[in-house]
Parts: structure tokens; C-alpha cells; sequence
């Protein structure tokens, strides 16, 4: 994505607990914003979730946040669409892992590495700040788009994650529909052996935002995409390919018809499960019922964990949803899983505070290295 080349200034990212030996410890209360005007500090906004990194991207676009917090009453809608570059949304965020030890406690894991559902919310807040930007007029006068997360396409860990290296996000829009927005997100962490830009990128991600009008619920125009380099217009048309395949592959499940050699393969699998039912004794030792991997976890959504339309932050249930898919496969393999990638990740409806929410894992294939859930 040439994000070196032309990345702004990385957002930095602090601990959110107080450092018992610094004497300041008031930072991040303060009631002055980077315009030098008096506001309130992000501490006290209503239906923020928080995090170092929520924290860090809401300070750095206070502005734009507040006007999505408190919307002008009867504003109109954005009246022209405007054309917008990928430079022109592309934020990055630093970790400084390597001094900031209070920071590198609230990411470690057991095993010395980043936590991944952690790193989750953060990039769902990342691409959330990446989406405003670019749907944003900076126009006052307008009532601000409603954005959310509609899907991740592909999250995909390409190396171990060390928490003790500096880490790095950097993220951008890379293709735009009418009320779509695809953007892609890329985790660097390079090391002394790992001075090439291509080797140092640890995890790739692509998230779908769509737009909605903040009154009315409806989809709402977004801005134009206008890629500039040869690396965003080859990322632009491989977005462009992904979304009609998409489309065509929910067509397709709608009408799916399983074929022959599908069927035989299920009717095996339901005859073998009836052993296990019927006559365990005479079940195959090397198999388990899918409902004997069921992990099951309830939560109730609290108003701490909501974002800044209300809902209950997608990144919260990704990271929820993570970490019991992991324990799953640790429960069932009996050892530490590694994890690969998240295939695909689908939001179907806005969850609310005070929902009881079940979570649910369980095994759907077992090969030779290999767990899928």
C-alpha cells in the first residue's frame, strides 16, 4: 500500500492506566482540545468505549467526534458528494511496546505475544476513524453520516505478533461503492532481521463499512474514491472484483442446491453421529459429536461498551467472539492454538445495552494441523 512513502504522522498510542511514578498523570483529562478551545474531556463523552487506542483516535479527531456525539437538530443532508484520494484517510497508530511498559502489560498474552482479540477492537476503531474521515464534508452545517461495521472480508496473521517491538496500524480507504466502503488495514512490526517493508507486515485486514442517513436509516451516498498510485488503483480493482463476488456468492447461497457427492458426504457424517447417539460403543474412537466442542458464553451489553451511536461496539464482539472460538479449539486439541485468519466476520443487526447475549463456539472441521470454527 506504500503507506511509508506517504503515511501521515502516526497517532500515538498510551496506556490508559495512570503510571504510578510519573507525577503528571493528567494528560489525557485535560479540558483544552488540540484547537486550544475548552471541551470536555473524552473521559466523560456518553457511549464511548475506551481503550488505548479508542482513546488515542478520539483525542486526535475530537472535532469531528464531538459533531457526531451531538448532531445539529433539523440539519440538512450533504448536498454535493465530494472526490477523495486514499492519502486523505490514511491513519496510522504506533504502539510503542518497547518503552511503554504499562501499555505493553494491558497487550501481553500468556505466551509473550499480542493479544489478537485485543488487537481486534482496535482495528474496528481504527477503520472506524478511517471511514468518518472520508465521508466527512467538514461542513458543520450538514448532519454527519451514520457509519457502521457491516462485515470484515479477511483477517489474515501472516507472523507471531511480539509484544515487546514497537507495533504499527496503518489503514486507508481502498475502494468505495454507492453506500460501501472497503478498507484495508495493515499491522507492521519490524525487527533488526526484518528491514524490508513487505516483511514486516504481521497482519492484514479488510473491513466493510456502510452508510446510513442518520434520521431516516436509509443507505446514504458516500464520497468518491479517487485512487492516485498504481499500488491503489491495483488495490481499488481487486476491491471492486471482491465486492461482485460477493454478490454473486449471496445469490448463490440463496438458491444453493446441494449436489451428489455433497449429499453422500453429509449422509455418511449424520450416519456416523446416529452411532454415537444409538450405540457409542460401537462409534469411531477418532471422532467427537460436534455438540460435544460447544463453548457457550452469555454477556449482558453494558453501556460502557457502547460506541458513539449507541450500539455495542463491534470490535467488543469481535474480541468476545475470539477469544472463545480460541478456547474452543484449546479445549478440544488440548494444547496452545495457533491462530491463521478469520475467513469472514458478518454484523447482521446493531446490538444494544442490556441484551443478554449468548455466545456460541463449536468445532466444524478437524484435520492434521488444522481447526476451522
Amino acid at each position: 500500500m506504500e503507506f511509508n512513502s506517504s503515511s501521515p504522522r502516526a497517532i500515538r498510542v498510551v496506556s490508559t492506566f495512570a503510571n504510578p511514578f510519573d507525577d503528571d498523570n493528567n494528560n489525557n483529562n485535560s479540558l483544552t482540545g488540540v484547537d486550544g478551545q475548552a471541551r470536555k474531556p473524552i473521559a466523560l463523552w456518553p457511549g464511548m468505549y475506551h481503550s488505548p487506542v479508542t482513546n488515542a483516535l478520539w483525542e486526535t479527531r475530537s472535532k469531528t467526534f464531538e459533531r457526531l456525539l451531538d448532531p445539529p437538530k433539523d440539519a440538512p443532508p450533504q448536498s454535493e458528494l465530494l472526490t477523495k484520494t486514499p492519502k486523505q484517510s490514511r491513519t496510522s497508530i504506533l504502539y510503542s511496546f518497547s518503552s511503554d511498559y504499562i501499555l505493553r502489560e494491558q497487550y501481553r498474552d500468556p505466551w509473550n505475544e499480542v493479544r489478537v482479540g485485543k488487537l481486534l477492537e482496535d482495528l474496528d476503531a481504527l477503520a472506524g476513524t478511517i471511514s468518518v474521515k472520508h465521508c466527512s464534508d467538514d461542513d458543520n452545517t450538514t448532519r454527519p453520516l451514520l457509519l457502521v461495521t457491516a462485515a470484515v472480508d479477511k483477517i489474515v496473521l501472516k507472523k507471531p505478533i511480539s509484544v515487546d517491538i514497537d507495533l504499527k496500524i496503518v489503514g486507508s480507504v481502498i475502494w468505495v461503492g454507492r453506500s460501501s466502503i472497503d478498507i484495508l488495514l495493515e499491522v507492521l512490526q519490524s525487527t533488526k532481521e526484518t528491514s524490508d517493508t513487505s516483511d514486516s507486515v504481521a497482519l492484514t485486514a479488510n473491513f466493510i463499512f456502510v452508510a446510513r442517513d442518520s434520521q431516516s436509516g436509509k443507505a446514504a451516498s458516500v464520497n468518491r474514491l479517487s485512487p492516485e498510485t498504481e499500488q491503489e488503483k491495483l488495490l481499488f480493482e481487486e476491491a471492486e472484483a471482491s465486492s461482485k463476488l460477493r454478490k454473486k456468492k449471496k445469490k448463490v447461497e440463496e438458491k444453493k442446491e446441494f449436489e451428489n457427492g455433497e449429499v453422500n458426504r453429509l449422509e455418511a457424517l449424520l450416519a456416523e453421529g446416529r452411532i454415537f447417539c444409538d450405540m457409542p460403543a460401537l462409534a469411531d474412537r477418532d471422532s467427537i459429536l460436534l455438540r460435544d466442542t460447544r463453548l457457550e458464553n452469555s454477556l449482558i451489553c453494558q453501556p460502557q461498551q457502547r460506541n458513539i451511536h449507541g450500539r455495542i461496539f463491534g470490535g467488543f464482539l469481535m474480541h468476545r467472539a475470539f477469544e472463545l472460538a480460541f478456547s474452543t479449539a484449546y479445549a478440544f486439541a488440548g494444547m496452545v492454538p495457533y491462530f491463521l485468519e478469520v475467513d469472514h466476520v458478518d454484523f447482521l443487526r446493531p446490538v444494544s445495552t442490556s441484551i443478554l447475549s449468548p455466545v456460541i463456539s463449536f468445532l466444524l472441521l478437524s484435520m492434521k494441523y488444522k481447526q476451522l470454527l
